[in-house]
C-alpha cells in the first residue's frame, strides 16, 4: 500500500473510533449499517485527503514565490 492508501486507512480507522466503532463493532452491525458507516467513512476520508492535498499545493506555491 503507498503513503496515500496508508494515509486514507489511517483516516478510516480514525473516523470509526470517533464513533466508538473498530472492526470487531463492525462485523455486529447489520449489513445496511455496515455499508452506510464504511460509506460515510471514505467521504469522509476523501475530504480530509483533498484539504491535505489542498494545503500542500497552497504551501508549495508559497515557497515557489519566494
Amino acid at each position: 500500500m503507498d503513503a496515500e492508501g496508508r494515509l486514507e486507512q489511517a483516516l478510516i480507522e480514525e473516523f470509526l473510533r470517533a464513533r466508538g466503532l473498530d472492526s470487531n463493532a463492525l462485523r455486529a452491525l447489520p449489513a445496511d449499517e455496515v455499508k452506510r458507516v464504511l460509506t460515510d467513512a471514505s467521504v469522509y476520508a476523501a475530504a480530509k485527503l483533498a484539504e491535505i492535498e489542498a494545503r500542500a499545493h497552497f504551501v508549495h506555491d508559497i515557497h515557489s514565490q519566494e
